[in-house]
């Protein structure tokens, strides 16, 4: 039986080097790549496959809430997460939103094939030498981790947060959203009433820091 899979990364080279990796397996069938997260929502939900490759810095919508936004109504896909980042508080966020898996883009090409087969397999999978990351299954995983600031915003708060960070501004965010100005405004001012955060700077520094962005 074929594994399907969806590529998520907003690098072209990086995609073309997974596609042309797994299509050399001949029980490997890629349908197709995406460059942001809000795109690769929309091809998973059309193309419906076993496996995302998730990049977890994405333009617009970060592989994190992509992630999210997929399972909640494609819980049987396998999502693996893909960064530069290793510190575990990347790893937490990415395995949090329901990915099965998370994997360094140093990665080598074995490792991609072994983690592939490793979550359609039903099993957890962490890429080496990530550190301080010892746990081997979902359960241990949940059970070892704590919430952290960005959990308390709403998947909607969280969106906005991101593109606020990325420069976009209120008139835009409401359009690009299909909210009006007085949601985006009423949302903002949520966001820093949670974090006890006072200006577009400090909610940018945050979302930074977090991971929400590739900016900084």
């Amino acid at each position: 039986m074929n594994i399907d899979i969806l590529i998520a990364d907003d690098h072209r080279i990086m995609r073309e080097g997974l596609r042309a990796l797994l299509e050399k397996q001949l029980d490997f069938d890629v349908l197709g790549e995406a460059d942001d997260g809000r795109t690769i929502v929309q091809l998973a939900q059309q193309l419906r496959p076993d496996v995302v490759i998730m990049d977890i810095s994405m333009p617009t919508l970060n592989g994190i809430e992509a992630t999210q936004q997929l399972l909640e109504t494609l819980p049987q896909i396998r999502v693996i997460g893909l960064s530069m980042h290793f510190e575990k508080r990347f790893v937490d966020k990415m395995l949090k939103a329901g990915a099965y898996g998370y994997l360094r883009k140093v990665c080598s090409s074995e490792e991609v094939i072994r983690a592939l087969r490793t979550v359609m397999a039903g099993k957890f999978y962490i890429s080496d030498g990530i550190s301080n990351v010892t746990v081997k299954t979902r359960e241990q995983y949940f059970a070892s981790t704590k919430a952290t600031d960005v959990s308390i915003l709403t998947p909607k708060e969280r969106e906005i947060l991101q593109l606020i960070a990325e420069g976009k501004l209120t008139k835009q965010i409401a359009y690009g959203l299909s909210l009006s100005v007085k949601t985006v405004e009423k949302h903002r001012h949520n966001i820093m009433e949670k974090l006890g955060l006072h200006s577009i700077a400090e909610l940018t520094k945050f979302a930074i820091n977090e991971g929400m962005t590739t900016l900084g």
